[in-house]
């Protein structure tokens, strides 16, 4: 074999390589799917294309809230769901939060103290502070960081130190679990909006 051919086979070799670790890293079976955030809020759309509340807000581990109870400061006060969803409640125990909205969770307790404890007891449920959102892959700095309302995927690069250089600035995706409770893909743009406990991913470019 001549060297011209010997080092176009070994180009060709090196070429076949790389495109097989980029089909076995873009291979996740994770379902892609359609965005449904928009700018103008953290949550997600409504049927009408308006962005759902603070009350559609679906609680998660690590969630933080204040709960009260009115006319009873021993049930009141500030409770973060573990890392499970499930909060640890006085006099009734673990209830298990994770998927609810603020007022289902309000409706949880207040059934679970009446009668037993309370008769028809006025229960609120306020959301603190939202769990985390993580940034993983080619980034400076990669981790969980602390979720801002309308936070977009550029601004959780840049809290995450900015790209490396072998980042793949121009496409990444965001990993979340939804409504049913199943783990999909958003691909994301720069000013996709992030909800709490996403994970955005950034890739490694090959070329």
């Amino acid at each position: 074999m001549s060297k011209s051919k010997a080092i176009f086979a070994s180009r060709l070799c090196v070429a076949a390589c790389v495109l097989g670790l980029v089909v076995a890293c873009e291979s996740d079976p994770t379902p892609i799917v359609a965005d449904t955030t928009s700018l103008t809020g953290s949550g997600p759309k409504t049927g009408n294309g308006s962005v759902a509340s603070t009350n559609d807000y679906r609680l998660g581990a690590n969630d933080r809230t204040r709960i009260t109870v009115f006319g009873q400061p021993n049930l009141t006060g500030e409770f973060t769901l573990d890392g499970n969803g499930v909060v640890a409640y006085p006099l009734v125990g673990n209830i298990n939060a994770s998927g609810l909205t603020p007022k289902e969770l309000q409706q949880a307790i207040a059934s679970k103290l009446d009668p037993d404890y309370l008769r028809n007891p006025s229960v609120s449920v306020e959301v603190l502070t939202r769990r985390p959102f993580y940034v993983l892959g080619e980034v400076q700095k990669p981790g969980n960081y602390p979720y801002v309302t309308d936070m977009t995927a550029l601004n959780a690069v840049a809290m995450a130190g900015g790209y490396t250089y072998r980042a793949r600035t121009t496409q990444f995706y965001i990993k979340r679990l939804d409504t049913n409770g199943r783990m999909v893909k958003v691909a994301a743009r720069p000013d996709t909006v992030l909800r709490p406990g996403d994970t955005l991913e950034v890739a490694e470019r090959y070329f």
